[in-house]
């Protein structure tokens, strides 16, 4: 029998040629008060974290407080470069358990040239809560952050 635990992963877009897309860490379950000592970023936002190194074409977003099942199996995203859109979908494989948390993803994309970018991203459970969508200018501003309110479970415990 074969057993995957933990998988995170991110799919390209077959349209962009050189694009390389991928989930390269998942953060334990923010819920428990241990988990989340410490953090900067209050649990009623949902935020987005970008830093950009231009001599590699190296975009890297972590996603702060992205709301998933306390048993997701496997967290995924696919990613979708077109145009001047960057579209970051999250996934979840399973939904096991009666309860929602947060987690922190992080993504990095390479191959990406110096533009203006609009990122959206697709939460599974933010419903009709305010989108994470945000233009950036990487010729100009490589690092920067965006953060959108929650307050809708799994947000906005700490409030």
């Amino acid at each position: 029998m074969f057993l995957l635990i933990g998988l995170y992963s991110c799919t390209k877009d077959p349209g962009s040629q050189n694009l390389q897309g991928k989930l390269i860490h998942v953060s334990a379950c923010k819920q428990n008060k241990s988990s989340n000592q410490g953090s900067e970023i209050p649990d009623s936002l949902s935020c987005a974290q970008y830093n950009y190194a231009a001599s590699s074409g190296t975009l890297t977003i972590k996603h702060i407080n992205a709301g998933f099942n306390c048993c997701p199996d496997k967290i995924d995203c696919h990613i979708i470069v077109r145009n001047d859109s960057i579209l970051i979908s999250e996934t979840e494989s399973a939904a096991a358990c009666n309860c929602n948390c947060l987690y922190d993803l992080d993504i990095q994309l390479t191959n990406l040239s110096a533009d203006h970018y609009t990122i959206h991203f697709t939460e599974p459970y933010a419903g009709d809560q305010p989108a994470l969508t945000f233009g950036i200018d990487l010729a100009t501003e490589t690092e920067g952050d965006y953060c959108v309110i929650r307050k809708q479970y799994p947000w906005g415990f700490g409030i």
